[in-house]
């Protein structure tokens, strides 16, 4: 498994266009473009980016100005980070890149053998469990 992460990450760093995005950076911008604002310990559930990474990971989107990071005004202890719009450029910007690069790292896997690997990552990581336990408690009814 490690390997196929290295080589994926290889591939993200010589494919994109923007040499100063790193893996973690794109995962973390297009955690917060799907969730909208987002606290830290947020970001860090949706990436399973460790805190301390994640932490260095904003900091160096926020002084890019692709990341904003504001107090939460219902509370001020609570820290919110929202997309820029240059943070939303270089999504729509990289993306196509990301799926060039998927496919690279797929490589000559089937199409059998593709569905049975996201699924038994997916399985592994415990992904499914994390997208259960968000929809605990949800009554399916709109507040």
């Amino acid at each position: 498994m490690r390997r196929a992460y290295q080589r994926h990450v290889a591939l993200f760093q010589q494919t994109i266009p923007d040499s100063q995005l790193t893996a973690a950076q794109f995962v973390a911008l297009c955690a917060v473009r799907d969730n909208g604002a987002s606290s830290l310990s947020d970001i860090v559930r949706v990436t399973a980016i460790d805190q301390a990474t994640v932490r260095g990971v904003i900091e160096r989107l926020k002084s890019r100005a692709l990341l904003a990071v504001s107090h939460d005004p219902a509370d001020r202890r609570k820290v919110l980070v929202t997309l820029t719009p240059a943070g939303r450029c270089v999504i729509d910007d990289v993306v196509p890149f990301a799926h060039d690069i998927t496919e690279a790292t797929f490589g000559n896997l089937n199409p059998a053998e593709r569905v049975a690997i996201v699924y038994l990552l997916r399985k592994m990581s415990g992904a499914d469990d994390l997208a259960a336990s968000r929809h605990d408690g949800d009554t399916g009814e709109d507040a």
